[in-house]
């Protein structure tokens, strides 16, 4: 019989409580430094007590999230020909580095090169690994641990609490543990194809095509928390910016990145990259669609150059008793070359004054002087130059020049000739011209259009690297604005074309990727399913023929078939019923349902006592129950879901497909059990396959 001191487990848990421990002594030194007489000035200080702070946070010791999770046995000391790994030294495999007094690790951060057999050692390539250990926890407590001999063929894996298995329980457990609260990270359960993409370089574009459940956002955070660890300096001068659809969305996901320690990573949407002015109206399809069409950015360089003319007359400089005469030919001359050049609009039109001033100091060197660069500032700022200058390239504000585009019909003719037909003309002319920038009731493709004549004028402020997710539902000219903010960095795309509900919506990744400056990405895909359980993402499949034809079916890897009906109903108060039946399971409750009928189903829950929350409102043991729009369903996921009405859904949408594409995604929200309601009859696409 085992004593105390002998048992795994035991051993495993003092080790766990030894790297709290360290953990503690490390946030403790950070809090304990003096800063005092280190720096030269109140900004440094500024500088270094910020990041002090921010280490203080990111060595916080979260009680609910595991210090560690795996832990790797190698078989031989370094060496040239060997793997990284000591003989006889084992490495604990956690979400950060956690290292004792004397600066040796505990805990080896999860990023780090000799951590990742960890993900992608198997018993074909054990790479060195004699054993790899995974770890259960309960509240913070290990429970568990399970290992694999992967360099012994005839050693199968064991349990640390159940004997032997051959396929990890643990893994499943973690893969299956209910999703209550914001998206968690999936450290501990990153398959290899998903190591491969996160690990990805910083040079290189990743598009990762995913269906529902294969953790393609996942995939995307985990790569930006790898690339600051592996490129940290570089990252932390440029900046990182992760994309996500909707507020909803990136509430649901901001407490991924900082559980890893990453507290730096920005969010946004693409509205708010573009927020130019204040978005007060909306686009009908039509016009939305031609807004969003890349051929836009033409016509809006277009009308931007119109603004420059040839010079006519010459420019005469006065500079005490002596007059300096620049001819029209020469002028012309210059700003043919500025043109020529294909710089920012607003650059050339600082350049030019200088040109000019250029061109004076060589007539007076001509004449025996010896002007200096002040003396060409000087002749810059002069107020014939200035007055050149503003007549033949004007100072242009993006938000008046699209202004004008959408408002004067003739100036679009003019500008739009051969470029859009006259019903794409027709569609993006407002039946109301505005008065004023302030007056206008701008739409968001109308924000993006401002974006775009933006950068024209001065170029855009460029990150290090860009996630974006949910990419498949932007349009082109919104791929452009992205693009923009990434054109001397990197991005890590994420979507998948099955899921696309815009009018606009990506036809293929080739184009999209077009559209960002990226196309030499890399284009993989993701097909094997985490989340959906099998019953489940089968039913949904059958839409893909309908929507996204040639996508591969995602093949579900949980084991637990999940729970799944299609349940005909009389009205709410049974769909009600159906969401009391699912909330007595452990776990979140999404209901969704059709934009319309979200207000009908409130109010039945209402009476019936049923307390329920919005999208992206966190849950709470007291209250697990979303009600949820299918307009803002992409991205979200709950245990169990209850979707109302599949047909509605459908009808909601300004087209078939489209409203079948938003049913794929309502369709896939759930992670353990589904229950399909309707009172009307199913889409033909859903009810042609009998069930078994």
């Amino acid at each position: 019989m085992s004593t105390p001191v002998d048992d795994p487990l035991s051993r495993e848990r003092s080790h766990l409580a030894a790297s709290r421990s360290a953990l503690r002594a490390m946030r403790e030194d950070v809090e304990a430094l003096d800063i005092t007489d280190v720096t030269a000035n109140w900004v440094n200080a500024e500088v270094l007590a910020r990041q002090i702070e921010e280490r203080i946070k990111a060595l916080a010791d979260l009680s609910d999230t595991p210090l560690f999770f795996g832990r790797l046995d190698y078989l031989h000391a370094p060496g040239a020909e060997q793997a990284e790994g000591a003989e006889g030294e084992r490495f604990y495999i956690g979400r950060r580095h956690v290292h004792d007094h004397d600066g040796d690790p505990m805990v080896i951060d999860w990023r780090a090169p000799v951590s990742q057999p960890f993900y992608q050692a198997s018993k074909t390539d054990p790479m060195d690994v004699a054993l790899r250990r995974r770890f259960g926890y309960t509240r913070g407590d290990i429970t568990a641990y399970e290992d694999e001999h992967l360099s012994d063929p005839a050693a199968v894996t064991l349990s640390g609490s159940a004997g032997g298995a051959r396929t990890s329980k643990l893994l499943q457990q973690e893969i299956e543990r209910p999703r209550v609260g914001p998206m968690r990270d999936i450290v501990a359960t990153i398959q290899p194809e998903q190591d491969e993409i996160v690990r990805s370089g910083l040079s290189g574009t990743v598009c990762v095509q995913g269906g529902p459940g294969t953790g393609k956002t996942a995939v995307g955070l985990h790569r930006v928390a790898y690339l600051l660890y592996a490129h940290r300096e570089r990252l932390a001068r440029t900046g990182t910016l992760v994309i996500g659809p909707n507020r909803s969305f990136l509430h649901y996901i901001e407490q991924v990145l900082p559980a890893l320690g990453e507290l730096t990573v920005q969010q946004a949407t693409v509205d708010d990259l573009v927020a130019h002015v204040e978005i007060k109206g909306a686009d009908d399809a039509t016009a939305a669609v031609v807004k969003g069409d890349a051929r836009l950015a033409r016509v809006l360089r277009r009308a931007l150059y119109a603004h420059v003319t040839m010079p006519t007359e010459p420019v005469v400089v006065v500079r005490g008793s002596r007059r300096w005469r620049i001819p029209a030919y020469e002028l012309q001359e210059l700003v043919r070359e500025l043109l020529d050049r294909d710089i920012r609009y607003g650059a050339a039109r600082e350049a030019l004054p200088q040109r000019i001033a250029h061109a004076v100091l060589v007539q007076m060197e001509r004449s025996g002087e010896a002007p200096d660069d002040r003396v060409q500032d000087a002749v810059a700022r002069n107020s014939a130059v200035k007055a050149a200058v503003k007549a033949v390239w004007p100072a242009v504000d993006p938000a008046k020049l699209v202004l004008r585009l959408l408002s004067d019909a003739e100036f679009l003719a003019v500008h739009a000739e051969g470029i859009l037909d006259e019903d794409e003309q027709k569609a993006i002319l407002w039946a109301k011209p505005a008065r004023s920038v302030k007056s206008a009731k701008w739409s968001a493709a109308d924000a993006v259009l401002i974006d775009e004549a933006t950068d024209l004028i001065q170029r855009t402020h460029s990150l290090g690297h860009v996630v974006l997710d949910e990419a498949q539902d932007l349009s082109p000219m919104q791929y452009r604005a992205v693009g923009r903010r990434c054109t001397t960095g990197s991005a890590t795309v994420l979507g998948d074309l099955a899921q696309g509900t815009t009018p606009w919506a990506t036809r293929s990744w080739q184009e999209a990727l077009a559209h960002l400056g990226k196309q030499e990405a890399l284009v993989e895909e993701l097909t094997a399913g985490f989340r959906v359980p099998t019953d489940v993402i089968t039913y949904a499949s059958r839409l893909l023929p309908h929507i996204a034809r040639g996508l591969t079916p995602v093949v579900s890897i949980r084991e637990n078939p999940g729970h799944f009906e299609v349940r005909p109903v009389s009205g709410p108060k049974d769909v009600v019923e159906a969401c009391r039946e699912l909330l007595r399971h452990e776990g979140s409750t999404g209901l969704i349902a059709a934009d319309a009928r979200v207000p009908e189903l409130a109010e039945a829950l209402e009476e019936a006592g049923i307390p329920y929350l919005g999208p992206g409102e966190e849950t709470t043991l007291d209250t697990r129950l979303t009600l949820v729009p299918a307009s803002l369903a992409k991205g979200l996921e709950y245990d169990y879901v209850v979707l109302d009405e599949p047909r509605a859904v459908v009808d909601g949408e300004p087209d078939e497909r489209t409203g079948l594409r938003r049913l794929y995604v309502a369709l896939t929200r759930a992670v353990s059990g589904l229950i399909v309601t309707h009172t009307a009859g199913l889409p033909s696409q859903l009810a042609s396959t009998t069930l078994h």
